[in-house]
């Protein structure tokens, strides 16, 4: 298979021992960095997924992850937060920022590994594989390859951005509740609140330019996308 590599960020050394060698366990090569000022130093370019603790010295995981969505060459770098902060400020703001996943302490590592490849996954392109597209005049989703194209040109997308774009547009006019939401998109994950879903529906807005205004808001009912 191709190598895929992962960053972990965080300021305890032990946790960053104990990913490093489950993940390396499931054949990922995995290098540690025990703060963020470490960590920008190196080429992040390389990685396939960086795994970002929040509460780090200076510079926060929060305030790395925003320097890396702002910078072209790391903007579409796969971020998890693993972070003992678990509030639902705190979640809202990891996926505003642009998080695939917001793993709170103390966790398991069996479900930080199949988090990692479920993100893992969503990025890995199979090339020998037909392209299976869904379209909307000039908005594509490539579903082979998991990437949303505009006009012909690729966006930037999260996992969970993707999958609502593609259960909406795959299902145009229908109305699907908050709640329909979670259980298709989050379906193996607990306490995630229908907020979540309005953030990524913005975020989501914005990233499609004119289409954004096809994402329609049914009060009291849910979103569509209509066309």
């Amino acid at each position: 298979m191709n190598e895929k590599y992962i960053l972990a960020v965080d300021d305890e050394e032990d946790l960053c021992e104990i990913l490093k060698f489950n993940l390396e366990n499931e054949e990922f090569n995995v290098d540690v960095a025990n703060s963020a000022e470490e960590a920008l130093k190196l080429d992040l370019t390389k990685y396939n997924l960086l795994l970002l603790d929040v509460m780090m010295g200076e510079i926060s995981g929060f305030r790395m992850a925003r320097m890396l969505k702002e910078d072209p060459k790391t903007a579409a770098i796969p971020i998890i937060f693993m972070t003992a902060k678990d509030t639902e400020n705190d979640r809202l703001t990891g996926f505003a920022i642009g998080a695939d996943d917001y793993i709170t302490k103390p966790y398991s590592i069996r479900e930080v590994v199949a988090r990692v490849k479920a993100v893992i996954k969503h990025y890995s392109i199979d090339i020998q594989a037909p392209a299976i597209e869904i379209t909307y005049e000039t908005l594509v989703i490539n579903q082979t390859n998991k990437k949303i194209l505009l006009n012909k040109q690729e966006i930037y997308s999260t996992k969970k951005e993707f999958e609502i774009l593609k259960l909406l547009l795959e299902n145009r006019n229908r109305v699907f509740s908050r709640q329909e939401i979670l259980s298709k998109i989050w379906s193996d994950e607990d306490g995630v609140l229908n907020r979540t879903v309005d953030v990524n529906i913005t975020r989501l807005r914005k990233k499609i330019g004119p289409y954004g205004r096809h994402i329609v808001t049914r009060l009291g009912y849910g979103y569509c996308f209509e066309g």
